[in-house]
């Protein structure tokens, strides 16, 4: 398992979620919910938080359609991991995030959160889950997770 602390990034459209792992790559937990900009705003601020945070590794949710498909978030993140990673000087891989979403809602309505009072933190949370299944699967496999930005275009 590779050391050092990775970002997770779960991008939507109105707001982006962020979390960070620890050193050891053990546990991922939410950093803030960035919002979206049209202009560079959104990721000066995350490399702003790469900065601060001794970011070796970004990980960027891949929303798939769950037939695998890709869709219009699809194309939406990738070009959004295509951005940082041009920007910043961390690689950046994509991981497959079909469902974050949707457990990061269960974990905030089992925590007594309702959707509502959820919207602010939904999007770390999601984050947290992409972050949490990739250092996951580096932990059971030895090797790094999903795919690097470059090798992500094509069909």
């Amino acid at each position: 398992m590779r050391t050092g602390v990775r970002l997770g990034i779960d991008v939507g459209k109105v707001r982006i979620g962020v979390s960070r792992s620890d050193p050891h790559g053990m546990i991922a937990t939410p950093v803030e919910t960035v919002a979206r900009s049209e202009d560079t705003a959104d990721r000066r601020r995350i490399a702003d938080i790469v900065t601060e945070l001794g970011v070796f590794e970004i990980i960027v949710g891949l929303p798939l359609a769950l037939s695998g498909a890709r869709t219009a978030s699809t194309e939406d993140a990738v070009a959004f991991a295509e951005a940082l990673d041009a920007e910043l000087d961390v690689p950046v891989r994509l991981v497959d995030e079909r469902l974050s979403t949707v457990s990061a809602h269960s974990a905030l309505r089992a925590s007594g959160k309702n959707s509502k009072s959820a919207r602010p933190v939904v999007d770390q949370v999601a984050a947290t889950i992409i972050l949490q299944h990739a250092l996951d699967a580096e932990r059971a496999s030895g090797r790094p997770p999903g795919q690097p930005v470059e090798s992500s275009i094509g069909p």
